[in-house]
Formats: structure tokens, sequence, C-alpha cells
């Protein structure tokens, strides 16, 4: 039996430690769970009147790094329109109805702190796993199939990422099964509104950790998305950052 939710994922910066960008140290993995009823009775169709309004059609596909270069859509060079396209861009997703959890990784804290450090992927998928199990098992939804979606990397890219996903829901971390989990790989031109959304979160929750005195607007707007302890707490619920060396949103 299939769950009521569905989930997204995506990813900001790499994961390497070899070679860690000064600008951007950080890798951020973020899970966005819909509803399946929300996912299609809300989120779809506000996403389809959004591209509506600034396309003659609904097949473009929304990207962040894009949106961020000003390409390839000419008119976000002119100021006013770019200003209205993203203001409608952070109401469209603030209208939209999903619960965020994400794990930051920041790589060079890491790298100091551990002669032999894990793989930034698969500690950030451990944590994302893990909180959204725990999400499931609160709305008793893990004994259902819950399928959760990444986009299309490269052929050993993905066989990579399989292999630890699968190797972590057989128990591989020492904590439990999560039997009821299956990833699936689309490609971008798919077009699935769900990984769209995931990239767009991903970057400004990589910014806002980097620089928290810096106002951000798409993290102001994000925050409300994140899943929340008991008491209101985010860190450590639908935001973790690992090593956790400085205090982080809340």
């Amino acid at each position: 039996m299939h769950s009521d939710f569905i989930v997204f994922a995506d990813e900001s910066g790499d994961h390497s430690l070899a070679k860690i960008n000064p600008v951007y140290p950080v890798f951020v993995l973020s899970f966005c769970i819909f509803s399946k009823t929300d996912y299609v009775e809300t989120v779809y169709p506000l996403f389809q009147r959004f591209k509506l309004r600034w396309w003659p059609h609904d097949g473009v596909v929304l990207h962040g790094l894009r949106i961020r270069r000003r390409q390839p859509f000419l008119f976000l060079k002119t100021l006013d329109k770019r200003e209205r396209f993203i203001a409608d861009l952070t109401d469209t997703l603030s209208s939209c109805p999903f619960t965020l959890i994400s794990a930051v990784i920041n790589k060079a804290h890491l790298r100091e702190l551990d002669l032999q450090p894990e793989n930034p992927y698969a500690l950030a998928l451990r944590s994302c796993l893990r909180r959204t199990h725990d999400f499931l098992r609160q709305r008793g939804q893990v004994r259902r199939e819950t399928s959760i979606l990444f986009e299309c990397r490269g052929k050993r890219e993905d066989a990579e990422l399989e292999l630890v996903f699968r190797r972590l829901c057989d128990g591989g971390d020492g904590r439990g099964r999560m039997p009821k989990f299956s990833i699936e790989f689309f490609d971008k031109k798919s077009n699935l509104i769900g990984l769209q959304i995931a990239d767009l979160v991903s970057t400004p929750i990589g910014q806002q950790v980097i620089r928290p005195e810096r106002r951000n607007r798409a993290f102001e707007v994000i925050r409300q998305k994140f899943a929340r302890g008991p008491n209101g707490e985010l860190l450590g619920w639908g935001l973790q950052v690992f090593p956790q060396k400085t205090k982080g949103p809340d």
C-alpha cells in the first residue's frame, strides 16, 4: 500500500571534501514532503498558474541557479520585471503546503574536526531519511511505501546514491531499518513541480547558514515550511547543521 505522502529531494553545492569553495563551503540536501492530495489539488495548479502568468506555456522548468544568473529568461535582465517575477515566485512558494526537512554540511568544519570524515552526501542523506521516517511514523504511514524522488545526475552518481540509500534503509547506520522507502530518479526535463521546489529552497538554506546576519528574503518564506519540534524548535528537527559550531537559524 502506498502512503499518503510523496517526497522530492534536491541538493545545493557539491559534496566533495577535496576542494572546498570558500564562497559556498556547504553541502545542502533538502526533502520536501507533500501530502499527495495537496500536491495534486493545490501545489501543481499554483505553479501552473504562476508559469502561465510569465510564459505562454507551462513547459518551463524552474531552476534556482539559472534564475539567479538571469538565464535563460531575458525578461529577468529588466530590474522591474525581475522584482515582480521574484515577488510572484515567492508568494507562490509561500502558498504551497509542504513540510521541509534539510541537512546542511559545513565541509570545512567537518574536515577540520575529523581526520576521516564521513561523505557529506551520506551524512546529509541519513539525517533527512531519519527525520522523514519520524514524520511519517507520527502520521501512521511507516507501514506504507513512500517514494523519494531525486533528479538524475548521471548513471554512476545515481548508482552510488542508490547504494547508500538502500544501505541506510536496511539499517546500515545501526539505527534500525526503514524498509518502506523507495528511491526514484527523474530527468529535469520531466518538469516535476516537486523537484523544482526542492531545488528552489536548497540554496537559500545554505546561504542562511553561511551568513545568518544577512537578510535573506527567500529564507524568510522557507522558514515557515520546516518541520518543527514540540516547542517550535527548528534546529535538530526541520534543519540539522553538521558540525554545529555556531548558533543557526531558529
